[in-house]
């Protein structure tokens, strides 16, 4: 039986950013055969960084806003207090 399918509208947008930093990767690579300045390595290697973390928070935000809700289920808004706290603080990975 196949794995399901857990696809989200911000998957594509996810994809294409890594895909990106991929590439921008790659480049990288290319400056450090080539001796460029330690300086420019770092400003550039830090730009992919911050890229993947940011691809890394909207997967994770947006699972959490999907797949959790789906988990849980209808809750009544006297209830919801733990999930949408746990929602909240997620904004700060």
């Amino acid at each position: 039986m196949p794995a399901p399918q857990h696809l989200h509208a911000t998957h594509s947008e996810i994809t294409k950013r890594l895909k990106r930093a991929g590439g921008h990767l790659r480049s990288i690579v290319e400056m450090i055969e080539t001796g460029r300045p330690c300086v420019d390595i770092a400003q550039q290697l830090h730009a992919v960084e911050k890229a993947i973390c940011q691809a890394k928070k909207v997967l994770i935000q947006d699972h959490i806003d999907h797949c959790l809700e789906q988990a849980v289920g209808p809750l009544a808004r006297d209830q919801r207090g733990p999930v949408d706290e746990f929602k909240a603080i997620t904004k700060y990975l």
